[in-house]
């Protein structure tokens, strides 16, 4: 057999066997069956030098979605560029358990805060598109791959029309559609039957902000450059004021801040909270119905 096919690159490559075959086949073109039934065809030199090329790269530490420019996500192919956080199986279940709070819910409003590539807002839209969508970030670079996203994966012509991307930092971004300051009747418009968002929640200082994929990932959107906490606190302070009555909020947080994060949510007189675990059986999301208490 020769040492140029397929089948003989991937069993030389020093790398993760996941990532050499999706790096050869990006590399080649190819489809991942063509390694099985193209796998012994020879290769001349250039598809050999492209591939070695990207290996170089990913040895060098590089994520292979930003080597490959995609990241599957709740079977959608989103682009990545290192502007944006590269979306990870964790964060499915944020979009499970939104998808289940508005199930049966006519035309439900949802809000995505930082949304970063726009993952978890166009997971949403794409699944119900009866949902009037809409996703914020303060980040223009990670607005525009967003936008990309959304045109290349939202279909235009559904029920609720495209999702809305706004620049602005968490409610904020919010006056960029006339909506007040801080939405007064229970039947404002402006309301959102769900908010949900991934914050940056790395604590300052956390070693493994220089540690694999996330040395190339956009810092502010890892960290929030304190306790991890800052952003998850400032979410569930204002979002009472833009959520419908009885609707909740879900928040993604790490690996051991699920009791902290419950303890911001009861502080702030949320209902109902509960933290749930992701396929690791680790605490990922917490979430919480609309305090009742909140001044209108």
């Amino acid at each position: 057999m020769s040492d140029r096919t397929a089948t003989a690159l991937l069993r030389r490559s020093p790398l993760d066997a996941l990532d050499a075959r999706v790096l050869l086949t990006h590399a080649l073109g190819w489809r991942r069956t063509d390694l099985i039934t193209r796998g012994d065809t020879p290769l001349d030199d250039a598809q050999v030098e492209a591939f070695a090329a990207l290996e170089r790269r990913r040895i060098a530490g590089e994520p292979v979605a930003q080597i490959t420019g995609t990241r599957e996500f709740f079977g959608l192919d989103f682009v990545v560029t290192p502007d944006v956080l590269i979306p990870r199986p964790d964060t499915e279940l944020l979009v499970e358990t939104a998808l289940h709070a508005i199930d049966g819910a006519p035309r439900p409003r949802v809000a995505d805060l930082g949304t970063g590539s726009g993952a978890i807002a166009i997971a949403v839209a794409c699944s119900r598109p009866d949902a009037e969508v809409f996703a914020t970030d303060r980040s223009p670079a990670a607005l525009a791959v967003a936008r990309r996203n959304g045109q290349r994966l939202v279909d235009p012509a559904r029920p609720a029309g495209e999702v809305r991307f706004l620049e602005g930092s968490w409610f904020g971004a919010f006056s960029a559609v006339g909506a007040p300051a801080s939405p007064s009747s229970s039947t404002s418009p402006h309301r959102f039957d769900l908010i949900v968002s991934n914050p940056p929640y790395i604590r300052e200082g956390d070693p493994h902000l220089a540690q694999g994929d996330l040395r190339f990932e956009p810092v502010d959107a890892l960290t929030d450059h304190a306790d991890g906490l800052s952003a998850i606190r400032d979410i569930a302070a204002g979002a009472p004021d833009w959520l419908a009555d009885d609707a909740p909020l879900w928040v993604e947080h790490g690996y051991d801040q699920a009791a902290d994060v419950r303890a911001i949510f009861i502080a702030l007189g949320y209902r109902d909270v509960e933290s749930r675990r992701d396929l690791a059986n680790i605490e990922r999301i917490t979430g919480g119905v609309r305090p009742v208490s909140h001044p209108r």
